[in-house]
């Protein structure tokens, strides 16, 4: 019996009510596979809890995290709390104090998806691996002269050799593993510096790796050719920022940001992983029961391809399609179902392909 301890961390607005699938879709998955046990405990930080304690989570929030084997993470921010407070006081701590540097984020058209770019219907599958603790996120610089006519702002970009060559290497063995096709995200024709370094160690790197195809691209470029021709791309690299915009571009293009997933990957193991859907709190709609719960259960699947579960990861996917095809879908994407009846379908149409008997609720 393979035992996984899980954090989960609702957070704020939607992800209370879409976590909770992500939780279901992992149940599911032990019951059709008898060697597999997860066992889950809540913790309530986010905003909610920033208005009582003033803070995000508590002082020792990654030491109790760090004996857990992964995270699943519903959503952070709220409009009362300030984005810099929320983003760094919950989010980013995690993902750096753990050092999970790759945040995995797949595109695909799901079967029965309609993406808002008519011609692409006939299908794409990308996958963006953006550096996820240094680079344009640094956290250094500050305020000058505040308020004042000569006020002046600095924020600086960070590029580590440990951490750029980490990210890129990682596209490498993913594309390795894939249909062999790298593009490395620059804009080195107008950033000088950093930009030219990282485009120095894209090139290096590859010189490891000649059963991969890389090239470089400007990243307004490469934005342009992901809504032109999504279905050219097999793996792209970015740092932080340029990462976090293209795979914007990404979830729109398969259909919406509601079945957006990521998970945040520490590859050399020794800590835990989070796994979260990145489609925001969604506040306009939270507690309406209409939110995607997609993003979570697709970032469910992507923790049982980490735990190397990659079939059951395979048939959470495929589940997903057959809801989506049947028109069971939330009106983000055209439908009438709530978020728990797309949760609920996606969940009998895994243990129906299993032939599993639904366990009784827990």
């Amino acid at each position: 019996m393979d035992d996984y301890r899980v954090a989960v961390i609702p957070g704020d607005g939607v992800g209370p009510e879409v976590v909770p699938h992500a939780v279901e879709i992992l149940r599911a998955a032990a019951q059709v596979d008898g060697g597999l046990r997860f066992e889950f405990e809540e913790f309530p930080w986010g905003c909610g809890y920033y208005l009582e304690h003033d803070e995000m989570m508590p002082a020792d929030g990654l030491t109790l995290l760090r004996d857990f084997d992964q995270i699943v993470l519903g959503a952070v921010g709220w409009p009362t709390v300030p984005d810099h407070i929320s983003l760094w006081g919950l989010l980013l701590p995690i993902r750096r104090g753990f050092q999970q540097y790759v945040n995995l984020r797949p595109t695909r058209l799901l079967r029965g998806a309609r993406s808002p770019l008519a011609r692409t219907n006939a299908g794409f599958d990308f996958v963006i691996l953006r550096e996820n603790t240094e680079g344009e996120y640094s956290n250094i610089g500050g305020r000058l002269h505040t308020d004042q006519p000569h006020e002046v702002v600095v924020q600086t970009t960070v590029f580590t050799r440990t951490g750029t060559e980490r990210i890129i290497r990682q596209g490498y063995e993913v594309a390795r593993h894939s249909r062999q096709r790298l593009v490395g995200a620059t804009k080195s024709n107008g950033i000088n510096y950093v930009m030219p370094y990282w485009d120095e160690v894209f090139r290096r790197i590859g010189t490891e790796y000649p059963d991969v195809t890389a090239s470089l691209m400007h990243a307004d470029a490469l934005a342009a050719k992901l809504v032109l021709e999504p279905e050219s791309f097999d793996v792209i690299v970015a740092s932080n920022l340029l990462g976090d915009l293209l795979s914007e571009i990404g979830a729109a293009i398969q259909g919406g940001i509601g079945m957006a997933a990521s998970a945040n990957l520490n590859p050399d193991g020794g800590v835990p992983s989070m796994f979260e859907p990145v489609h925001g709190s969604a506040p306009d709609i939270a507690g309406l029961g209409l939110a995607n719960p997609i993003g979570a259960m697709w970032s469910a699947k992507l923790l049982l391809d980490q735990i190397g579960r990659r079939e059951l990861g395979d048939l959470v996917l495929g589940a997903i399609e057959d809801v989506v095809a049947s028109g069971c879908v939330t009106p983000d994407l055209g439908g009438r179902a709530s978020t728990n009846e797309v949760g609920q379908a996606v969940v009998a149409r895994i243990l129906h392909a299993s032939a599993v008997e639904p366990a009784p609720p827990a």
